[in-house]
């Protein structure tokens, strides 16, 4: 699969998610898989809605 997810946008996709998945531990809730969610698709550099919408943050590809 392509890498879809610039630098950028990956570190953005990171801090958000940490902050959302560490909120969500202390407020024990479900938010926090959204958190896992950003923070895999920051890692893994492939967003599947990004995908579908063919959108493309990797300026290494273009």
């Amino acid at each position: 699969m392509k890498c879809n997810v610039g630098s950028t946008d990956r570190i953005i996709r990171i801090v958000i998610g940490l902050g959302i998945a560490i909120g969500g531990v202390i407020f024990e809730s479900y938010w926090g898989l959204l958190g896992v969610l950003l923070m895999a698709t920051g890692v893994f550099r492939c967003c599947l809605v990004y995908l579908l919408l063919k959108i493309n943050t990797n300026k290494e590809e273009s």
